[in-house]
């Protein structure tokens, strides 16, 4: 497999090829092409195993040339170190999985040719992003990603929730995207190259205050993508698309993007304090702020869309503690039980015919795969020792710790939250009777396989920590007093969880009178989305319509218009001297006979 990491490109020509096949395939390919569009996924597990495996020695680096203007060019290249091959590994997996399920969840689908081509797509512009070694490469990928998520949330465009919730993920993200590429603008500008190397070397020579600018803005950038407060408003929306791409995307891989991207470019966050307390900050902001309102949310995906939101702000506290490599543990890990949790979901919809958990219930004993694989992916994400979340988490908790006794407190808040919240939604999905409509039953083995799979990362990734640890060369020790307060948390809150939700969705009513206003509060979001919308969306639209008013309508319509009228205006003048008297004909010709005779003479008099 070593000519996969000595050509990296074919882990993105693979899936790309293959993407094109599908949809020239149509839907009576469907069939076939669905199983072969595994291989595009494979290919890029194949490409992560290969890096890992060569870890430690230099890797190769293809490069072309791309643009060119006099002696300057501009690059893109490709890689695979050790940081790519943990996220093609973690990539690779999660598609492969994603596909496997969809074959089962999406078999009725009429549009399985552009599901399965946009997936392919994805993966070729994800793997692109991580294995690029250049700036300019690394956001293209960055910008293919987004708009395949757009393409994905919108599957089903003629729903207008799914219309709608696609245009304000592509939108908010967009936002952060400006960041970042004023931020690749201002390292190109300063290190005279868009080469990630050579940037992140020439950094210490930089200003302090060009440094920190840049990494502002590249953090901009990382917000958006990984939803972080305040662009984390898309992420719930996004839950529209189909379930499996809310695995795939919007919990494992391209949410994650933003956490690869600081660690790509950590030299320039380290050269900044400012930047990196301002990470601290924001993620602890969103890792609290969405796990309160996880609590109260009845839909089971968007309780998983605030749980990842939330998970995310784990990892960038990490990051702003300066304890990268313990924020890629943790995406590793959460990829897996998160991943996990989603496909599990979308074997529950599929079964119960509902997202609704007050509609759920007693699911246990007719989907027993199904319930195994989630709680053992909920006592992840909880940090139940000695599953994979605990460790991950852990390793968070005490870097916060150290950087800030508050941080540090804060972040155990939400950990008992985390808890707290997927208990409940166990519980309301998993146990007592049946409260829905229909039959439920198990899934196929094209959907439990997936789950019996990554159910095994989320139960032994947490041992492997040490040692992807010392491969991107940090280290992975547990401290004693941490891990033990993090695994009576954890366990403090599956116990508040289990006491209020063991009789049921009633529980939902009892936590709403206790807590008074705080709990539609939370449901809400704490009103940030309308907030938002209120300063800025209804602003903007307010002022796009009166230039569209004022400058389209007006002004460019009523010209074109103005044109057209006067053209009708002249046709009706020219047709009233059509009488069909032929004397009044005889007449004209000869009055135009003597005006031109009159303008020729006097032209050439002169």
């Amino acid at each position: 497999m070593s000519i996969l990491v000595q050509q990296p490109w074919i882990a993105v020509l693979v899936p790309a090829t293959l993407a094109f096949v599908i949809a020239l395939g149509g839907r009576r390919a469907v069939p076939l092409t669905r199983w072969l569009a595994l291989v595009g996924p494979l290919t890029v597990l194949a490409t992560g195993v290969a890096g890992l495996a060569g870890a430690g020695s230099d890797p190769a680096i293809v490069s072309v040339s791309w643009l060119a203007q006099g002696a300057r060019s501009i690059a893109v290249g490709a890689s695979v170190d050790a940081l790519a091959a943990v996220m093609l590994t973690v990539v690779g997996v999660v598609s492969a999985m994603v596909v496997l399920f969809s074959v089962g969840y999406m078999a009725e689908d009429p549009a399985q040719a552009r599901y399965f081509a946009l997936v392919s797509v994805f993966s070729a512009a994800m793997t692109g992003l991580v294995i690029s070694t250049t700036l300019v490469g690394l956001f293209a990928a960055w910008e293919l990603v987004g708009a395949c998520s757009y393409l994905l949330i919108g599957f089903w465009y003629r729903k207008p929730a799914a219309a709608n919730a696609a245009m304000k993920a592509f939108i908010v993200t967009r936002i952060g995207d400006v960041g970042f590429l004023l931020g690749i603008a201002l390292l190109w500008a300063n290190a005279g190259t868009a080469d990630i190397a050579t940037v992140n070397t020439a950094v210490g020579t930089l200003p302090v205050a060009v440094a920190t600018l840049a990494a502002l803005m590249l953090f901009a950038g990382a917000a958006g993508k990984s939803a972080q407060f305040p662009l984390h408003i898309w992420l719930p929306e996004a839950m529209e698309g189909p379930t499996p791409v809310s695995a795939l995307i919007h919990a494992a891989t391209m949410v994650a993007a933003g956490v690869f991207l600081v660690a790509r470019m950590w030299p320039v966050f380290a050269a900044s304090e400012i930047a990196l307390q301002v990470m601290l900050w924001v993620g602890l902001i969103t890792a609290l702020g969405a796990a309160m309102a996880a609590i109260a949310q009845r839909d089971i995906k968007r309780v998983l869309a605030y749980s990842t939101i939330s998970q995310l702000g784990f990892m960038f506290v990490a990051l702003g503690a300066g304890q990268w490599q313990i924020a890629i543990f943790h995406l590793v890990t959460h990829a897996a039980f998160k991943a996990l949790l989603f496909l599990g979901s979308g074997s529950v919809i599929h079964s119960a015919g509902t997202q609704d958990l007050h509609e759920m219930g007693g699911l246990g004993r007719v989907m027993p795969v199904t319930m195994v694989t989630w709680v053992l992916g909920a006592g992840a994400l909880a940090g139940i020792p000695p599953l994979a979340g605990f460790f991950s988490k852990d390793g968070i908790i005490h870097a916060a710790w150290v950087a800030s006794p508050v941080a540090g407190a804060v972040l155990v808040l939400a950990s008992l939250m985390t808890a707290f919240y997927i208990t409940r939604a166990t519980l309301l999905a998993f146990a007592g009777d049946f409260r829905g409509q229909g039959h439920p039953h198990e899934s196929p083995w094209t959907m439990t396989l997936p789950l019996m799979v990554l159910a095994a990362g989320a139960v032994g990734l947490g041992f492997a920590g040490g040692s992807l640890a010392e491969l991107l060369g940090g280290h992975g020790a547990l401290e004693p007093v941490v891990a033990i307060v993090s695994a009576l948390v954890a366990l403090t809150g599956v116990a508040v969880g289990w006491s209020f939700y063991r009789r049921g969705p009633s529980a939902d009513t009892v936590l709403e009178t206790r807590l008074g206003a705080v709990y539609p509060t939370a449901a809400n979001a704490f009103g940030v989305d309308a907030l938002l919308t209120r300063l800025f969306v209804r602003p903007a639209r307010s002022f796009a319509e009166k230039v569209y008013d004022a400058i389209d309508r007006r002004l460019i319509d009523g010209a074109v218009n103005g044109v057209g009228k006067l053209a009708v205006g002249a046709g009706r003048l020219a047709a009233g001297l059509q009488t069909g008297q032929i004397d009044l004909a005889a007449a004209m010709v000869g009055a135009g006979i003597v005006f031109l005779t009159a303008l020729v003479i006097g032209w050439g008099g002169r």
